[in-house]
């Protein structure tokens, strides 16, 4: 019997929206970006942006939850398999550390998201949250597989690591930047799993 599927596809002219409004977002800037200049790069009419997203907070949500969804992606990959948890752990830094080294890098959508959204009510502040609680979460459960003594601790440690890394990456050397980065949770994986000892 051939599976259907039952939810909608999202339409062309959604998708090219949002493909537009994600490169340009993490490229320049959330409030740096109008409406108009999405409208025109993604050739949809005005009626139509309106049609699939009420407003441009929805539009920045939509780009946001995108982004969740790849990271989210990214972090299973590399903790499917049968490495040690140390390794899991390591595999996750070696992610993020791609992601630092590709071009176009401009640091952590998130951080610069709720750099622009800073009013805890908003819907990208409480996105920005959500996000960062659900890594934060995952990072305590892959640490607490290599040592559940002060598995909190070290997830802040690693969270920490990451933001620095992602803040200086796209200021200095990525190369220098991920060795320092990779080298720091190395260190952390090591002495956290020593604590299981």
């Amino acid at each position: 019997m051939a599976r259907t599927d039952t939810a909608p596809r999202p339409s062309e002219a959604r998708l090219r929206l949002l493909d537009t409004a994600s490169r340009i977002f993490y490229a320049e800037g959330i409030h740096a970006v109008g409406v108009d200049r999405i409208i025109a790069e993604a050739s949809v009419t005005r009626a139509t942006f309106y049609r699939h997203f009420p407003g441009k907070e929805d539009l920045v949500v939509a780009y946001l939850q995108g982004v969740d969804e790849t990271i989210r992606a990214q972090v299973h990959g590399a903790v499917s398999g049968d490495a040690t948890p140390g390794d899991t752990v390591r595999a996750v830094a070696a992610a993020i550390a791609d992601g630092i080294r590709s071009p176009g890098f401009r640091g952590c959508a998130f951080l610069n998201a709720v750099a622009e959204f800073p009013d805890p009510a908003s819907p990208v502040h409480q996105l920005v949250l959500a996000h960062r609680q659900w890594f934060h979460d995952t990072m305590h459960t892959l640490l607490a597989r290599v040592a559940e003594t002060r598995a909190e601790a070290a997830a802040q440690h690693f969270v920490m690591l990451r933001d620095g890394a992602m803040a200086a990456g796209c200021l200095f050397d990525p190369a220098m930047i991920c060795e320092t980065f990779l080298r720091g949770v190395d260190g952390l994986v090591t002495t956290h799993g020593a604590a299981q000892r």
